[in-house]
């Protein structure tokens, strides 16, 4: 029953005044972050070292600043392949006046000012750490989405269709118009919200021998804690912000991102039927039901759970890293590789590097299958990051001269 009613949920939320809330990746989710920013986990970046010997985390925290209250953690899952993980190895982060201290499993351990480039170096020489200010990667024309999410919004208010398996029937016209919108911002070039923002930054650099107990495929995501009480939780970008409750009441929304921050991958089935209704949103938006990453094809009648595959998928929300490769070129791939039959993929390492158009590519995914075809307009950050060079991303952009 859940299913058949998820088209008409959709309308329901709107026609009590949903409005669409368009953020950025996971910034700014929800009112307990909002208040406390520096448990705001912005973004996570995860991926193997050109050499193949590290795997390389950044964390990037809203607040310019980490706190002393506050734990930062990576939890790394590792098996032998995609979807079976067998052994986990957390790295722990925390903070005393200007020294950091981090733990990396039962392996490694280091004390120090990590706010110098070099950042410090754990006392076995497993892993290395930076935390300090640098320039946010994350690239992303919030306004231009927020615009596409209205006019798929005013669509449906007007009477737009949406099926059983809750996909709105938009016309041509305004599936252009909504792409059209999102390739903007404010009716001129795109332009990314974040140019310039500096969060304080986690960066580690870990041998790989220290995290992949359980196998060369890890998954990784990052919480945030107060007195061993999560506050912020990430592993793909846009998942939370993006699926949960994509057009309804800032109430539900918020009430549905604390109960899902406060969850972990494991423990996040309960929100797979919200993630099937946006799933089914994104799918209609350009004006084609049925082709978006993983959707059941079957139908006439439209199959009610369609997006369930998808949405099982994204409800497990952790970066997928395939250290057998040091080649890391396209976010997705590893889920690519192993459920849509993408084996060109199967050398990629996948995870989310600080240049991937990590953007674009999911929001692609989730509304014509593709990992292109959604276009925001920013293809690309206003500074340039490294992927080989610690602590890999840009430093704050110099002050202008007065």
């Amino acid at each position: 029953m859940r299913r058949i009613v998820a088209g008409a949920g959709l309308a329901a939320a709107l026609a009590l005044g949903g409005s669409p809330a368009a953020r950025a990746s996971d910034h700014l989710d929800t009112p307990s972050v909002i208040a406390d920013p520096r448990a705001d986990i912005g973004d996570i970046f995860a991926w193997t070292s050109p050499d193949g010997r590290q795997l390389n985390l950044v964390m990037t925290i809203v607040g310019h600043s980490f706190s002393d209250k506050h734990q930062y953690r990576f939890h790394i899952d590792s098996g032998p392949r995609f979807g079976e993980t067998k052994a986990t190895t957390s790295i722990t982060c925390g903070f005393a006046g200007a020294e950091t201290r981090c733990e990396a499993g039962q392996t490694d351990s280091l004390r120090g000012d990590a706010s110098r480039p070099a950042g410090v170096e754990g006392r076995n020489r497993r892993f290395r750490v930076f935390a300090g200010l640098r320039d946010d990667p994350f690239f992303n024309n919030v306004r231009g989405t927020r615009d596409a999410y209205n006019v798929a919004a005013d669509a449906i208010k007007q009477g737009a269709a949406v099926d059983a398996a809750g996909c709105p029937g938009f016309e041509a016209a305004t599936s252009r118009t909504i792409l059209e919108r999102w390739r903007m911002t404010e009716g001129g070039p795109a332009k990314n919200l974040l140019a310039g923002w500096t969060p304080a930054s986690l960066v580690i650099s870990v041998d790989l021998e220290v995290v992949n107990r359980g196998g060369g495929m890890l998954a990784v995501w990052a919480d945030t804690t107060v007195g061993g009480q999560r506050i912020d939780r990430m592993g793909r970008p846009l998942t939370g912000n993006a699926l949960l409750a994509t057009l309804g009441p800032g109430e539900v929304s918020d009430d549905l991102k604390e109960r899902y921050n406060q969850a972990t991958p494991a423990t996040s089935d309960a929100f797979i039927p919200e993630i099937e209704k946006s799933l089914g949103l994104y799918d209609g938006l350009d004006g084609r039901c049925g082709d978006q990453l993983l959707a059941d094809p079957s139908g006439p009648p439209p199959s009610t759970s369609r997006y369930l595959p998808m949405a099982i998928l994204l409800a497990d929300d952790r970066l997928w890293i395939n250290t057998k490769s040091s080649r890391c070129t396209q976010f997705f791939a590893v889920e690519l590789a192993e459920l849509a039959g993408r084996s060109a993929l199967r050398g990629d390492c996948g995870g989310r590097t600080p240049n991937h158009d990590a953007v674009d590519v999911y929001r692609s995914l989730l509304v014509n299958g593709a990992v292109s075809g959604v276009d925001d307009g920013v293809d690309r950050d206003d500074r340039e990051h490294s992927l080989e060079a610690f602590p890999f991303l840009a430093p704050p952009a110099p002050a202008p001269a007065p």
